[in-house]
């Protein structure tokens, strides 16, 4: 006897795919084989697989499919939840259009905040935290008893706790590269010392000071022109030219003049011993070629570039590194220079103290269907338009004019609505309030599929126009946006307002290929 099956959920062989004729139902597709799985008479001996239902809708998820141009440094076009709206400009910005500031930095497993110069002081890397030198998950620290001698009788032994780095993705630890044991739970863990650290520290020095020197110089140039228009008593006009000429016989006082008591003293100059090349290079062991290799103590590439001031060919040579700090930034315009997205500064916090995003002000276009696109034959696509505010917005879809420059990826021509759309506002309670009165916008059925809420469908009619390749069709969307960052101006009556303004969007569909 069969067992029941547990599960909610039937198999897809279970499903009604096939008819007493053994024809595959509407709505249903072949899969494939389930390993090890019993399959009913009717689809046994039928080249394997199973009947399930066929995905529906699925371009509704898939919000990149649908673009919106941003006009800014360089045109962009990016899916509307990855851009940003500015409320003083009223235009769309993206991440390529913004300043980034960096607000703080931390660490993403202990959550320490810390200034940028202490961050920059620890070359951007937590103290505490360590990743896996193998796979690069986060370090833990664990505890063990080990047998430890007495000091007022070594023969005699007590139990000690020790503490030691364990990965819990890998089973790597710090035992593997031969670390000590740590009397203590946090800090002191031993590092390898890079033996080039001081040939690096060296030339780092140097073309500090020469990058100093060069400044100097610059600046010294700069005063020099700009001292040459001054009368010489204004330019000497606390003395310090005749002094410094008096201390240094035969320098000029303009040459002086740009330079502070502290930059005219002779720095300290740091030499740095050229690099020689050597002519012997040391010979490779003779079973270099011939001995056998285990793949499991070599290193991948991605581990080594992971340590570059190593480089560790063998496993036996990986040691846990410092944990990357990650930085909370803020997002600013670079137009009008206001805050387009500015988190908190706690680090423990996801919230936002300012979060522009456009897909809360700009109406959103979705692709709900996509009929079989051939070429010069004219199909119906629906689509959903998404309100996001609460207001009522009136929204009209044109067509693109004929030579327009955004108008460069179309390969189709489109037909769009007419009339004027109304979006209904947003109301978070509606959907759940089955008593509520729908309201009456007397809808063409022509036009607008369906309506609920603050989404309603409409179709676009979509005649493609090159006989293969990805169908992309463009539109204009123009729609009102009460712009609430406006100063509020009294009219004539005497009442307070928004300022109400027109926005219009360059919209693009990618609707899939062809069919022949």
């Amino acid at each position: 006897m069969e067992k029941a099956h547990s599960s909610p959920y039937r198999p897809a062989w279970e499903l009604p795919a096939l008819n007493a004729h053994h024809v595959p139902l509407p709505g249903r597709k072949w899969l494939g084989d389930h390993v090890g799985a019993a399959r009913p008479d009717h689809v046994r001996g039928r080249g394997g697989g199973c009947w399930a239902p066929a995905p529906k809708m699925a371009s509704l998820l898939q919000s990149e499919r649908v673009s919106y141009l941003v006009r800014g440094e360089k045109e962009i076009r990016a899916p509307l939840s990855q851009l940003y709206f500015c409320r003083y400009c009223s235009e769309l910005r993206s991440l390529e259009c913004v300043s980034h500031e960096v607000d703080s930095h931390y660490c993403p497993s202990c959550l320490e905040n810390m200034p940028s110069a202490e961050a920059k002081l620890k070359k951007n890397r937590c103290a505490n935290c360590f990743d896996c030198p193998c796979c690069m998950h986060t370090l833990s620290t664990r505890a063990t008893s080990i047998p430890a001698p007495l000091p007022d009788d070594p023969a005699k032994t007590t139990m000690k706790k020790a503490y030691y780095l364990a990965c819990g993705f890998c089973r790597w630890t710090s035992r593997d590269v031969g670390m000590a044991d740590k009397s203590v739970a946090s800090g002191g863990w031993q590092e390898p010392e890079n033996p080039h650290t001081q040939r690096i520290n060296k030339l780092v020095e140097y073309y500090q000071q020469l990058a100093q020197k060069e400044k100097i110089e610059r600046d010294r140039k700069k005063l020099v022109r700009r001292r040459n228009y001054m009368p010489l008593a204004f330019s000497d006009k606390y003395g310090l030219g005749t002094r410094l000429q008096r201390q240094r016989p035969g320098m000029s006082i303009s040459a002086l003049s740009g330079l502070s008591l502290k930059e005219g003293e002779d720095l300290k100059e740091i030499k740095i011993e050229p690099a020689d090349a050597v002519e012997e290079v040391e010979p490779l062991p003779e079973d270099y070629y011939t001995r056998p290799i285990n793949l499991t103590e070599v290193t991948t590439l991605h581990q080594r570039l992971l340590q570059p001031d190593f480089q560790p060919i063998c496993a036996s040579q990986l040691y846990p590194r410092h944990k990357h700090l990650l930085i909370k930034r803020s997002l600013r315009c670079r137009k009008c220079e206001h805050n387009l997205s500015k988190p908190e500064f706690n680090p423990t916090s996801i919230k936002f103290k300012i979060q522009l995003v456009a897909f809360n002000y700009i109406p959103e276009v979705r692709i709900m269907s996509i009929p079989n696109l051939r070429y010069m034959k004219e199909s119906q696509v629906l689509l959903t338009l998404t309100n996001p505010v609460e207001n009522l917005t009136h929204v009209t879809l044109l067509e693109c004019e004929e030579g327009d420059p955004d108008d460069i990826n179309s390969t189709a021509k489109v037909v769009v609505p007419p009339k004027e759309l109304i979006l209904a506002g947003k109301d978070a309670a509606a959907e759940y309030d089955e008593l509520a009165e729908p309201q009456d916008f007397q809808d063409d059925p022509d036009i607008v599929a369906f309506r609920k809420a603050n989404k309603v469908g409409v179709f676009i009619k979509v005649t493609p126009q090159k006989e293969e390749g990805e169908v992309t069709v463009s539109f204009k969307m123009k729609h009102e946006f009460k712009n609430l960052a406006a100063p509020i101006r009294p009219s004539e009556e005497g009442d307070q307002s928004s300022e109400v303004i027109w926005l219009t969007h360059h919209v693009e569909l990618s609707l899939g290929p062809l069919l022949p």
